[in-house]
This record gives structure tokens, C-alpha cells and sequence, in this order.
């Protein structure tokens, strides 16, 4: 059984919309990245993210409805499985809710539409258009409550009526504005090609009857005018409004106005032909414009009245090629992109300033795995994170092309080094101007000494003799701030309190013969501290250092940790070595309010404490490091300090020691330093664990001065620097701009480069030129350390790192590129070529092997030492002899061969429409014996394959051109030769994404493990996807789980779990998911009510409590 979760989001922007959603009286943007949305509220500088959302779709369509009974606008969504619904927001739940549930317009006699799904409101309000099959126009009336309720007030949407038309490739179409002095149907214009390849405009009226009860009434559009005398590269309709009402049609070496009443039109050429994208109106007589090439055009209609004498066409910048275009307002313009960032820019007098980029890794064409992290040892399923992956992607497409490397986690900014120090044990922020100033003061504490770094306000450092009375020539084990302008310190055999103002020595406390103080902790008001081990001593800091109480636990042997809380005023706690519990005790009196053992495991004991205010509204949470590497976490009550709540978690394989890091609003996040350290914090009313990119950090401090607000200091073993850390968990993407399509990937550890496959295009003289080349590039910058230019027209293909046998035997590293010659390109039957490089000490491409091919060379692999490479047609066995490579052994597929997957000597095949079949590859057994490639089994199905990867023993993973997944097994146990060779479904399920990569990953698995991982996935809107494997322990509570949170959580539209995720293709559709566990789906669990979880629980038939569901929902959480 298979689980699958995100990585990396969507980040591909295809649809977006101003609307008036969140506020009647103030604009928002919402944005489609496939299945998200996203809700931006505007301000002069940009854009501010105010709420997003999963949908079960992929949104196809974006459309704002205005009823009468809303003060604020509706969104009308589209997706994939032609569905559409309509969603308002609630100001007083803050949430996107249902007002018209999903109605399924599939139609599985019709032909889906072969450019796009549309969708478009008639100016007048009175009706939306919908086009998702070809011939058909689905028409939905906007109906008025009541028959008084004027037509200009829709209050709801209506039944779809389907209206047929004879024009089937529609290129545009849209609403023309209603003229005034006209009292006629509404009018849509079309702009087609018929079936002699003529470009054509054509009028329709749209003459719509309400039906009577139970009948959705009836719509046609008659044919009004028509005319085939367009550009054949026509391929935008702009509605054109008041005064001077009819159309433009953009086309690529003209813009052209129609009058629809007189018929006139009005014909201009472009300066420089264009291929235009994307429009948007500004107002009635100006549009901004998008062409392929990332230019942006204003458009202005040059009006004498209300004719059109002609237009005026300015370019005032370039961006990402966009999507869609949207005009904000005073102006800030949208700019959306599916292959480059998305950005917000400023309309300038001919120019344009960019204020805003929204990051966007899509399409991932191509990636490679840089590492998976080292972590080891035995721990739960936590052990293996994917934001211990560094992932580079081959992103964007031509102009916005770039190498993005993407790490998930809690990302950490270097702000300054202060110097290489060694065995730094413990770090203090303090302020030399009193407790409520801001920090300037770093005082690093080390075995023998205390050293005290002060920072002026321009951020300059100066590290000091001595220091307002402090102690330096001892180790200190506390310091900090304290009311009245004074400092505390504790070090090994003292406690002292000095004046800022004076530096005097105001209070002093010894521990003599007491026997050396091993802990301490301090509030405000009560300072605790231990001395031998096993006695604890709590002094007041408001009276000098008063002893307020003593207590001696022999019975729980010597203490481990204290802490002095802040959020909960007259408690200490305490862990303990020999008993391994937890002790809540009064400040003033030491007395035991509650004890809690920790574990049976002498092993785990507990090494450091914290108690804070991680979730907003809810119970200050107690997290108790143990010495195996487990975090335990309670909630506490601050009435009667009862624990509850208890759940457990494993970081790694050592004690962690906490740090509270301060989040702004009384809330606060936990750094917990082991040797994979994790930011702890609360995010949608849940605890979070988050793995830190700061690696080796030894200790860490708030330090938020003037020079470095909101920063934290961090000691590694070598040295000290000034940080700044992220509050949560992001992902983190740096971006290379290469301004070239990178076409494919390949990474050597053993060099460290990447072997870069790019194509190049430009325009000359108003035509494509296209280059490509093989780059090699540094891993740390990706600077570009050698280049080699393939021929004219000829493109890369495909690109790896190879371990090739040369004639020796010594298996050598190895680029391996695969490159297929245009369309009018290639000497007879030459349609492409292998070429392999060697890469010198100098760090230079060499080509050393050659070879013509008489087919494109889609995909390469590696088996014994040979290349293996995928055809047209054929799949080819290449050993290396000297400057030659020589066929060994071939395998002729069904069509196409676009995907290998390599396994020892078995090669999964990854065919254009046949699925998958697999060969194993054979050495000849005896002398002049033939290579052979003989199909050992096959998936018997039609699929339209785009990747294939190897998962388990006899397991495939593969994904088709239609959003499906699929795992395949080999049936070896077959009984007959026949049964042994059918590839059976195993698992299956609809991301409703197409995938273009699937990489193996190699993770060391644990025992405990929920779900083993074994892919990360690439696809063409920008997502990264994990794919594991359930524990066969789990697989049965897993599905049940799903089942039961599909059922009782829903979603926008209130679209079925299952219908979203059943497998669906244009020969068969199923009725849900097939063995496949969405982890998306199984992590809502967290976000609902107790009663539910309650609930739900029941339903699975788990014997045990909610928390441990709740806990091992979390574990499965943080592995991605």
C-alpha cells in the first residue's frame, strides 16, 4: 500500500481574479495554484497572504458573482472533473464556506474542449457562459429572487442548460457589452477555425426560457454574423466597452477593432511580430497586454467620440511570460506565470517597477537529489525527514528558466561571525541599560571564564575586561536581566547581584561547603538552584538573595534539570537522574505539587525542561527533553498545574536542550539543539516540530538588539555568529537564473557539478532560433564552469551521471547526454545522437564517445556498466569500446519509450501508450555468446506513461499524462509463465498533477516506521510529492483512517474525498482511491475538534486513546 504527501506546494499560477471577497469595501486577489487557492489582500507595496485552501479539483475556471443578498462577492470555481461550485467568505468564522454545492457537468459522450475550459459573465449580469466540451456552450442564468426583484440583482445561480454550436476548435470567446440604445440578447463572440483551417469571427445571440419547476429551460445562440478573413494567428477576443462598444482580435502581426453592429472593421499591423498570451483592461480604453517572450505591452484605443480611429501600442517592461494578467488598481498589476515567478509590478510612464516576486519552481522538468541528510541511529518514523533533502530542480522554460535548490524547514540567515571560539558551553543575551531595553550584550559562557561581547547600535563589537561587576574568571551556568536595573549571575560556587548603574556587588550568596552548584534557573522574582546534586535551594531575588527554601531528595536521587517558569507564576519543576521523573514543586516552599515518572528505561532521563506559551488560547505546554533522544510534552493547567495531554516524540538519538525563542503576542518557540536540531512552535492550534537548516549549533540565545532585531545567537563548536531564524517551517528555494530552458539534470557527488542540459531561444529577425548546450555547473553557487554547444536545431533530450566500463573493466565516471534533431533537421535517416563526456581535473567537458541515432534518444540509464537508451521505438544496450559505442542487445517497445527505471539487471519501460513493460538485461554465458534484453513482464493496460521509478522488489511506481498514479507488482508467484508476466495494480489514485520526474530515494529504515519512504516526485505545476510505503502493520488503520476524515471533513464545494482521488482516465474511471493513502487528507485530523477526533477515532476501532492517533498522525506529519 502507498502513501503520498506534499513537499513543495504548487507554485504555478494559472487563473487569478480581483475581487471584493474578504471586505465589501476593499479589493482581494485570489490566485489558483492547482488545487489551492490562495487569498491575497492588496497594499501599495504588494501583496499579503490573508488565507488559502485545498480544494478537491484542480481549478480550471475563476469567475466573481455579485448577489443581491451578499454584501461582499462570491467566487465561482471550476475544476478538472467538470465540476463548479460557488464559495463566500464568513467574516465571523474567517473561512471559506459553500454557497452552492459542486454540480457534475461531466460528459463522457461529449469531446473535451482541445484549448482550454472557459468560463464568462455576461456584462449585464443576467448569465455565465461555461465551454468545457467542443460544440457546446453550457449556459447558467443568474436568477433574481422573486418575480419583483429587478434582473440587475442576480440572487442565485441556475441549472445549467447545454446549447449546442457547430464551432469546435474555439480559439477565444467572451460577452460583448451591451449598448445602451439596444434592447437584444446578449451577444458572444467566437473566434474559431473551422474545418479548412481558416481563422473565423462569428456573433451569436443568446435567446434563453426559463424553464417551469423541475425543468431547466432551454438556450440557443443563433449565428448573427460571421467572417473568415482573420490572421491565421489570431488568437485573443477583448470585449470593448462603452463608448465605443464592439471587439479587438490580437494576432500575431496585427490588432484588429470590429464594430459587431455596422460590421466595419479596422485593421493595424504590430511593429514586431508577437505571439500574445495574456490581457487584462485597465479601463474602457486601455489594456495591458503579455506576449510569449515576457514582454508587457500597454494597449490605448485612439477615440474621436465614440469611434475608433485607431490604437497605440507601447512595450513598458518585461516579466515573467505570463498566465494571466490582472489590473489591481492605482496602478499595481498582477502578473501571473505558470513557467516563471509571479510578480506584482508598479505601471510606470513607459516602464514598470517590480515590487513583488512569488516565488514558483514550475514546471519541474527535471531533478536531481543532492543529499538525504545522515541522520542515524533507531528512532520512530521522524528519523527520515524530507527537509533533510537538498532538492535542485530544472525550473521555468526559455526566459525564466533557473536551477532552484529547495530544502524545507526553519531557515536560518547569517547575519555576522563573531570570531572563531571553541567549547562555548552556554550563551546569555543581557542589556547594559536595564530589563525592558533591548539586548547588546552576548556573554558566552566556557569551562574556566565567562566572556562578555558588547555591540554598539551600528552593530560594531567590542568584547570587555570586565563588565558592571560580573564575575568573569569562572564559568557562568546562569545570567540574565532582573527588575530594579540589576543582573544576576550564577556560576559554580556562587550567586551574585550587581547594579547596571553602579557595578557594584549589591547581594552575594556562597555555596561553601554546600558542594558545587550543578543547576539553576530564574523568573523575575525566584531564582532555584542545585547544589551536590541532590539538594535544592529557591532564593528570593526581590530580598538580596533571601533563602526562602531548602529540600534534600534522596529519594530521587540527584537532580538532572530545573526550571523557573515565567507563564506560570510560584512553581518550579524539576528532573530527576535516578527516578526519571518529573517534579512540580511551590517556588517559596519546595513542597511537591505533582510527580510524574518519566519512564520505566533508567535510560530516560530527563535533561532539560521547559514550561511556555507555544499555542495561542490554550494551556501553557510543558516539554521535557530525555536523555534518548525523546521529547515529552504536556499541557499544564495553570489553576491547579495538573499535566495532560501527554504525547512523545523522537528528535534523535541524543538529549536535546531547550531555548525559548520569543514570537511577538505572549507566544514563543522552542529551539531544541541535538545533533538534527528542530524549532518546537504552534501553528493552526497544533504543536509543530521543524528541522532547522543550522547544523553542529551547540547553543543558541535570543538576541534582539538594535543592529540585529529580532535575532539569535548561535555557538558551534568552532565559532559564534549573530542569526536571524524563521518563526515556522517554510520552504527554502535558491534560485540560479540560467534565462534557458533546463531541459534536464544530472548531479556527481564525486565531482561536485551538475551536468545542466538547456535550451536557448531568441528571436532574429522575427523568427525562433533555438540552441542547445551542456553546461556544467559548480554545486555551492552553480556557477557555470564549462559549456558545450550541440548543433544547430538539435536538442537535449536527456542527461545523467553514468558508471561506465571502459576497456578495461574500471568502471568510470561519466555525462551521458541523449539529444533528438528538430522536425527538418538530420542527415537521412540521423535523427538524433549520444554523446559521453569526461569531466578533467581542470573541470572541463570533454567529448570522448559519439554516436548518430536514428531515432530521438528520450531517456538514459545505466545496467553492468553500458548505457542503456531509450528510442523511438527501441530500446538499445551501448558498451563503451574506446571513442565507440557498440550495440549489445535491443528491445522493440509498443510505441514509444519515454521513461527508464533501473534495478540490478531489470529495466522498467515507460512507454508513450502502453504503460509499462520490463526487460531484463543478460551477459552472454558462454564465449560468442549475445546480449539479451527479454520482457520479463508487462502492465496490460493503456496508459499514456510520463515517468517510472522502482520502489520495491518487483514494485513499480509510475505516473501517466492524465494526473493518475499507479504502483505495479510483478506477480512472480504466478503458477503459469503467463500469470508470472502481468504487471498487477497494487495501488492507485488521481493526484490530478502531471508528474514529469520520479527519483528514487535511498532512506535507512527503522523498524518502528509508520510509512517507508522510496520516491520524491516532480510535477508540471511546481509540486514536490514524497511517496512511501505503509508498514503492513499500519495499512489497515491508515485506510480506515482516511475513510472515516473523508467522510466527515469537507471541503469547499463539498466535493466527495473520493471522487477527487479515484483513478480516472479516458478509458476507465473508478469510484474512489485504490489502496493509496493521501497524506494531506490523514494530517486534517490535527486541525479538527476534539468531539471529532473522538469521533473519528471510534470509527477506525483504534483500542487506543485519541492522543496516540493524534501522535502518530504528528510523526507522519514531520516527515515531510
Amino acid at each position: 500500500m502507498a502513501y503520498l504527501a506534499p513537499i513543495h506546494r504548487p507554485s504555478s499560477v494559472r487563473h487569478a481574479l480581483k475581487i471584493r471577497f474578504l471586505s465589501p469595501d476593499e479589493d482581494s486577489l485570489v490566485v489558483a495554484k492547482a488545487n489551492r487557492l490562495e487569498i491575497y489582500s492588496l497594499s501599495q507595496d504588494g501583496l499579503v497572504l490573508s488565507h488559502t485552501r485545498t480544494l478537491y479539483g484542480k481549478v480550471t475556471m475563476l469567475e466573481r458573482l455579485q448577489f443581491a443578498q451578499s454584501p461582499t462577492e462570491h467566487l465561482f470555481v471550476g475544476t478538472d472533473r467538470y465540476m463548479y461550485f460557488t464559495l463566500f467568505w464568513d467574516p465571523e468564522s474567517q473561512q471559506l464556506c459553500t454557497q452552492k454545492t459542486y454540480v457534475d457537468q461531466a460528459d463522457k459522450a461529449s469531446r473535451d474542449s482541445q484549448t482550454q475550459d472557459r468560463c464568462h459573465v455576461d456584462p449585464s449580469r443576467q448569465y455565465m457562459m461555461l465551454q468545457l466540451y467542443d460544440g457546446i456552450i453550457t449556459i447558467l442564468p443568474l436568477l433574481s429572487k422573486g418575480k419583483k426583484k429587478k434582473s440587475s440583482e442576480p440572487f442565485s445561480l441556475g441549472d445549467p442548460v447545454p446549447a449546442r454550436i457547430p464551432e469546435f476548435f474555439v480559439r477565444s470567446s467572451g460577452f460583448l457589452y451591451p449598448r445602451e440604445d439596444a434592447n437584444v440578447h446578449p451577444k458572444i463572440a467566437i473566434l474559431y477555425t473551422d474545418d479548412r483551417d481558416s481563422v473565423c469571427l462569428c456573433y451569436k445571440g443568446l435567446d434563453y426560457s426559463p424553464g417551469g419547476a423541475g425543468d431547466p429551460g432551454s438556450a440557443n445562440l443563433g449565428t448573427l454574423t460571421a467572417r473568415d478573413d482573420l490572421e491565421l494567428g489570431a488568437s485573443h477576443i477583448v470585449p470593448v466597452p462603452a463608448p465605443a462598444y464592439g471587439l479587438l482580435v490580437l494576432a500575431e502581426t496585427s490588432i484588429t477593432y470590429f464594430d459587431d453592429l455596422s460590421g466595419e472593421s479596422l485593421t493595424e499591423p504590430l511593429r514586431d511580430p508577437t505571439i500574445f498570451v495574456a490581457w487584462a483592461p485597465i479601463d474602457v480604453q486601455r489594456w495591458l497586454l503579455a506576449d510569449d517572450f515576457g514582454q508587457l505591452f500597454l494597449l490605448m484605443v485612439m477615440l474621436e467620440g465614440s469611434e475608433v480611429k485607431g490604437w497605440k501600442l507601447d512595450i513598458i517592461g518585461t516579466t515573467s511570460r505570463a498566465t494571466t494578467l490582472v489590473y489591481l488598481g492605482n496602478g499595481l498589476a498582477f502578473v501571473g506565470s505558470h513557467q516563471g515567478d509571479s510578480q506584482v509590478i508598479r505601471i510606470q510612464e513607459k516602464k514598470i517597477q517590480i515590487l513583488q516576486n512569488l516565488a514558483n519552481i514550475a514546471p519541474i522538468l527535471d531533478f536531481t537529489i543532492m543529499d538525504m541528510g545522515n541522520r542515524s541511529g533507531e528512532a520512530h518514523s521522524n528519523e527520515y525527514s524530507s527537509g533533510q533533502a537538498r532538492i535542485v530542480t530544472g525550473s521555468g522554460a526559455f526566459g525564466d528558466g533557473s536551477l532552484r535548490s529547495i530544502r524545507s524547514g526553519v531557515g536560518i540567515e547569517e547575519q555576522g561571525l563573531l570570531g572563531d571560539m571553541e567549547n562555548i558551553l552556554e550563551l546569555h543575551s543581557l542589556s547594559s541599560y536595564g530589563e525592558d531595553s533591548q539586548a547588546n550584550i552576548i556573554a558566552a559562557t566556557f569551562a574556566e571564564e565567562t566572556r562578555i561581547f558588547q555591540f554598539s547600535a551600528d552593530g560594531e563589537v567590542e568584547e570587555k575586561e570586565e563588565f558592571m561587576g560580573l564575575l568573569l574568571t569562572e564559568g557562568s551556568l546562569y545570567i540574565s536581566n532582573i527588575p530594579s536595573n540589576r543582573l544576576l549571575q550564577v556560576t559554580r560556587s556562587q550567586v551574585r547581584i550587581t547594579d547596571i548603574e553602579s557595578a557594584m556587588l549589591t547581594a552575594e550568596w556562597s555555596a561553601q561547603d554546600m558542594g558545587t552548584i550543578t543547576v539553576a534557573s530564574a523568573n523575575r522574582n525566584h531564582l532555584v538552584i542545585s547544589t551536590g546534586g541532590t539538594e535544592a535551594l529557591a532564593l528570593d531575588l526581590a530580598k538580596d538573595l533571601q533563602i526562602t527554601a531548602e529540600r534534600v531528595f534522596p529519594e530521587d536521587g540527584q537532580i538532572a534539570c530545573i526550571h523557573v517558569p515565567s507563564v506560570c507564576a510560584g512553581i518550579c519543576i524539576a528532573g530527576f537522574w535516578q527516578s526519571t521523573s518529573v517534579t512540580i514543586m511551590n517556588v517559596d516552599s519546595l513542597e511537591t505539587i505533582q510527580r510524574v515518572v518519566m519512564s520505566e528505561d533508567v535510560a530516560a532521563v530527563p535533561r532539560s525542561l521547559v514550561l511556555t506559551q507555544l499555542i495561542p488560547k490554550e494551556s501553557p505546554t510543558l516539554l521535557i527533553a530525555m536523555a534518548n533522544g525523546e521529547v515529552v510534552t504536556f499541557s499544564m493547567d495553570t489553576t491547579s498545574f495538573a499535566l495532560g495531554a501527554r504525547k512523545a516524540t523522537i528528535l534523535g538519538t541524543q538529549g536535546a536542550t531547550f531555548k525559548t525563542l520569543p514570537r511577538g503576542n505572549g507566544l514563543f518557540g522552542v529551539f531544541a539543539i541535538c545533533e538534527h536540531s528542530s524549532l518546537i512552535y504552534g501553528s493552526e492550534g497544533r504543536m509543530v516540530y521543524a528541522a532547522v537548516t543550522a547544523e553542529q549549533a551547540s547553543c543558541v540565545c535570543p538576541f534582539d538588539a538594535e543592529a540585529y532585531s529580532g535575532a539569535v545567537a548561535i555557538a558551534t563548536p568552532s565559532d559564534l555568529r549573530i542569526t536571524l531564524v524563521d518563526t515556522e517551517r517554510t520552504t527554502h528555494v535558491h534560485t540560479l537564473k540560467v534565462n534557458e530552458t533546463v531541459r534536464r539534470i544530472a548531479y556527481s557527488r564525486q565531482l561536485k557539478a551538475f551536468g545542466v542540459g538547456t535550451i536557448h531561444r531568441e528571436l532574429q529577425d522575427g523568427c525562433e532560433v533555438i540552441e542547445s548546450h551542456l553546461k556544467l555547473n559548480d554545486e555551492v553557487m552553480f556557477k557555470e564552469l564549462d559549456t558545450f554547444a550541440l548543433y544547430k536545431d538539435e536538442l537535449i533530450e536527456s542527461c545523467i551521471r553514468a558508471d561506465l566500463r571502459d576497456r578495461s573493466g574500471k568502471l568510470t565516471e561519466r555525462f551521458v547526454i541523449g539529444t533528438a534533431y528538430m522536425d527538418h533537421q538530420g542527415d537521412g535517416e540521423v535523427r538524433g545522437r549520444i554523446l559521453v563526456f569526461a569531466v578533467g581535473q581542470e573541470r572541463k567537458l570533454k567529448l570522448i564517445n559519439k554516436l548518430s541515432v536514428r531515432g530521438a534518444c528520450r531517456a538514459l540509464g545505466v545496467v553492468d556498466g553500458n548505457i542503456v537508451a531509450a528510442l523511438v521505438k527501441t530500446v538499445v544496450i551501448y558498451s563503451v569500446d574506446g571513442p565507440d559505442l557498440t550495440k549489445l542487445a535491443t528491445y522493440r517497445t509498443s510505441t514509444a519509450p519515454i521513461a527508464l527505471a533501473i534495478s540490478g539487471n531489470e529495466i522498467a519501460v515507460g512507454d508513450l501508450m502502453k504503460s509499462v513493460s520490463v526487460v531484463s538485461y543478460a551477459r552472454p554465458t558462454h564465449t560468442g555468446g549475445a546480449h539479451t534484453l527479454t520482457e520479463i513482464a508487462r502492465h496490460f493496460e493503456t496508459a499514456w506513461a510520463t515517468a517510472v521509478a522502482y520502489v520495491d522488489d518487483h514494485t513499480w511506481l509510475e505516473s501517466d499524462a492524465e494526473g493518475n498514479l499507479m504502483v505495479l507488482k510483478q506477480n512472480v508467484g504466478g503458477i503459469t509463465s503467463d500469470d508470472r508476466r502481468i504487471l498487477h495494480t497494487i495501488s492507485e489514485m488521481r493526484l490530478g498533477e502531471m508528474v514529469n520526474k520520479i527519483q528514487r530515494v535511498e532512506v535507512e529504515e527503522s523498524s518502528s516506521a509508520v510509512v517507508l519512504p522510496r520516491a520524491f516526485m516532480g510535477t508540471v505545476d511546481g509540486s514536490v510529492y514524497l511517496f512511501a510505503l505503509i508498514a503492513p502493520s499500519k495499512q489497515d488503520l491508515l485506510m480506515r483512517l482516511q475513510q472515516a476524515i473523508g467522510s466527515r471533513v469537507q471541503s469547499p464545494g463539498n466535493v466527495p474525498f473520493n471522487t477527487y482521488r479515484a483513478f480516472h482516465n479516458s478509458i476507465r474511471e473508478s469510484e474512489e482511491p485504490y489502496r493509496f493513502v493521501d497524506g494531506e487528507l490523514i494530517e486534517k485530523f490535527l486541525d479538527c475538534p476534539s468531539s471529532l477526533q473522538e469521533s473519528i477515532c471510534e470509527e477506525v476501532g483504534l483500542q487506543a486513546d485519541v492522543e496516540e492517533l493524534r501522535a502518530m498522525v504528528e510523526e507522519l506529519r514531520r516527515i515531510h
